[in-house]
């Protein structure tokens, strides 16, 4: 029962921590492969799936925002100009989603924007994995 509870801990935390709830699934992932109680491979996908579900949670916001709020309506002419990068860069910019704080915005915008989902779940999914595999490497 204790490893169903640490994984679904590093699960739950991983997918929070993805949403615009602050969380700690760094923390959780650090303890749990100093603890090695699981192969590291595991536990990062574990944490991967989690805080991608999460981002994507985030990304769907961003399209049912959309529908509401086109965004050719809500943002000032002079902002238009970053907002043609990003759709210049595309699902690219999602690749940074593990960043915090500007990581949320970027998967809700992805969504706004309406960036295509496969896409955007890939670029997310690589950004997500590369900084739960630092915080592994550290911790091992």
């Amino acid at each position: 029962m204790g490893e169903v509870s640490e994984l679904s801990g590093l699960f739950i935390s991983a997918f929070i921590s993805s949403t615009v709830a602050p969380g700690g699934s760094e923390a959780v992932l650090a303890y749990l492969v100093s603890v090695g109680h699981y192969p590291v491979g595991y536990l990062l996908i574990v944490a991967t799936i989690g805080n991608t579900l999460g981002a994507m949670t985030t990304w769907w916001l961003g399209v049912l925002a959309a529908k509401k709020f086109p965004v050719e309506t809500m943002l000032p002419e002079r902002k238009q100009s970053m907002l043609n990068i990003v759709k210049k860069k595309g699902s690219w910019t999602l690749l940074f989603s593990w960043l915090p704080v500007v990581g949320d915005a970027l998967c809700f915008a992805g969504g706004w924007l309406k960036l295509p989902w496969l896409p955007a779940c890939l670029f997310i999914l690589v950004g997500k994995l590369g900084r739960y595999a630092a915080i592994a490497w550290l911790f091992i």
